[in-house]
């Protein structure tokens, strides 16, 4: 398959891909026009026979157990704190403005 022009156009502005310069759109051909005839390569191997692959191992998700755990203390956090009061995080206020 040959990538032209009218194809190259379409396909900028389905992306929203700006293609006016040239050396950017004869550079854009190009690779389009290798990904094609690579993907046309592909598409000539025999697959009769081969399972479709759905997964790359058979191995399964392992999850660790789901225990709480207390791993920063409450003083830790506050340390972090650029500005504090007593037991809480001062925001800027961020609702009712405007």
């Amino acid at each position: 398959m040959k990538i032209d022009e009218k194809n190259l156009d379409r396909i900028a502005e389905l992306a929203r891909i700006d293609m006016t310069d040239p050396a950017v759109r004869a550079s854009t051909l190009v690779d389009m026009e290798r990904v094609i005839s690579f993907v046309e390569v592909l598409a000539q191997v025999d697959t009769a026979g081969v399972e479709p692959l759905i997964f790359m191992t058979a191995e399964e998700d392992v999850l660790r157990a789901d225990e709480p755990a207390m791993e920063i203390t409450k003083e830790m956090a506050m340390a972090n704190a650029p500005v504090k009061d007593s037991d809480y995080f001062k925001v800027p206020r961020v609702v009712g403005k405007g």
